[in-house]
């Protein structure tokens, strides 16, 4: 145990009666010790090695609905008891309950990434590039990029919870950029989660350089898009972008209480196709979004937002929970301890559903097969959203024809569940970082794959 975790065990109770001297409905220590490495390989050769330690302490109080924050990387007790006191304005001795319940929690590996030196991940890089540009001329710019981090959490409150997890976690992801001498094209592909370097036995990193290459260079033979309206296949491949961007935000309970989501005073209506079933999972045991517990002490948990197609319940951490008389349901993410937690997403995804993902291509006469998606915007209030397609293809009587690029997908995301009439009983996962209020926490996301009646296509030409 480290010094400065011992310190604050040791010493809570002094910490968070002194924060609640002046009154409060809650206060909180939270401690984080991180280990970051984050190697990347460009042009063949390894262009840039992050490698470090974070280790400080945020204070919070809850007072009349409000939150009053600081924190520190000097961890004394003198400087933990000032922000305690400074945060209370005042001095004195609060009610503060001890030991009544204590969590702990770690990540099971079996390669650990904090006992492999930097040339093992300088070999997975130089793997990965290899593969890349055995792909011939076309292939012009190869980047491989390798994090992995350690990061060790102790929450302490006054209700007498503590919570303890150890969580780590591994990305790596390639981007190839190929041209035909006329037109670029880009291919990205990512694996990761909550796991050790046996990731990399799980899935060698020549086979997601394989995927990022082989989409550039399929890209560049691609028919420039059509423009209209169109069926719309997502391939589970796609992973989850769109219920994450276009349904995902709008179930926070910060932006519902805000009025800043679409889906703000719609519990119990039906907000979706019955055949389309929501959920976000931090108990999935690996993925990108798992943990033991939350950055609030609290459990993971298995939330069901839409069943059915009917809106059943938000996502929330304390402080929304408190302002609604709820229990917190284990949302509480925050990127440091420099950051004041806030209700984020973990593993979403819509559930698998009965068709065969081959019939539902069958039973398409004319349509937009898309397998990766891109980036994209989306407007919480309206829920209306652009999402760029990365690799695509046109559906023409029941089957897979010629691949497009220059696509766009443009629609609006209750609508869009509104129009699926179709769902996969397959389910493929995508990882990434959101970003939220200059915060970033990862994340995976999921889907089957689903078919939507009509969504608008943004092309470069004609239909």
């Amino acid at each position: 145990m480290s010094e400065a975790k011992e310190l604050i065990k040791d010493n809570a109770g002094r910490i968070l009666s002194n924060l609640l001297s002046q009154g409060g409905e809650y206060g909180e220590i939270f401690y984080e010790r991180s280990r970051t490495t984050r190697m990347e390989m460009e042009e063949g050769k390894i262009s840039k090695i992050n490698h470090g330690y974070d280790e400080g302490v945020g204070i919070r109080l809850i007072k009349n609905g409000k939150t009053y924050y600081g924190y520190t990387s000097e961890i004394t007790l003198e400087n933990l008891l000032t922000i305690a006191k400074t945060l209370a304005r005042g001095e004195g001795h609060g009610p503060v309950a001890v030991g009544k319940r204590h969590l702990e929690g770690w990540t099971p590996v079996v390669v650990d990434p904090d006992s492999v030196d930097l040339k093992f991940r300088a070999e997975i890089l130089k793997r990965a590039d290899e593969k890349a540009r055995s792909y011939g001329d076309r292939i012009r710019q190869v980047l491989s990029v390798l994090t992995d981090r350690t990061r060790e959490i102790l929450v302490v409150n006054n209700l007498g919870e503590t919570a303890e997890d150890t969580q780590k976690r591994v990305v790596f992801f390639v981007e190839v950029v190929a041209s035909d001498g006329n037109i670029l094209q880009r291919g990205y592909e990512s694996v990761g989660g909550m796991k050790g370097f046996e990731l990399f036995e799980e899935v060698p990193p020549e086979l997601v350089a394989q995927k990022a290459a082989e989409r550039a260079i399929l890209m560049l033979s691609a028919k420039s898009a059509p423009a209209g309206t169109f069926t719309v296949v997502l391939s589970s491949q796609a992973g989850g972008t769109m219920i994450h961007e276009a349904v995902g935000h709008g179930l926070e309970a910060d932006l519902v209480q805000k009025g800043l989501s679409v889906y703000a005073g719609k519990l119990g209506e039906k907000v979706a196709s019955e055949l389309v079933t929501v959920v976000d999972d931090a108990t999935l045991p690996s993925h990108n979004g798992s943990f033991t517990v939350d950055d609030e002490g609290v459990p993971a948990q298995r939330k069901v937002l839409i069943k059915d197609g009917y809106l059943v319940g938000y996502m929330y951490d304390r402080l929304r929970a408190m302002k609604e008389g709820r229990e917190s349901t284990g949302n509480g993410r925050r990127q440091s301890y420099a950051h004041v937690p806030i209700v984020r997403m973990t593993n979403t995804f819509i559930e698998r559903g009965r068709d065969n993902p081959e019939d539902i291509i069958r039973d398409t006469k004319r349509g937009v097969y898309v397998v990766k998606m891109g980036g994209g915007e989306v407007n919480t209030v309206t829920g209306d959203f652009v999402f760029e397609i990365m690799e695509g293809y046109m559906i023409e009587n029941g089957e897979i024809t010629y691949p497009i690029r220059g696509a766009t997908l443009i629609g609006n995301g209750p609508k869009a569940l509104k129009d699926i009439d179709a769902v996969g009983n397959d389910l493929g996962w995508a990882i990434g970082t959101c970003g939220k209020d200059g915060q970033g926490v990862p994340v995976t996301d999921a889907q089957p794959t689903v078919r939507i009646r009509k969504l608008t296509l943004g092309g470069l030409r004609k239909s």
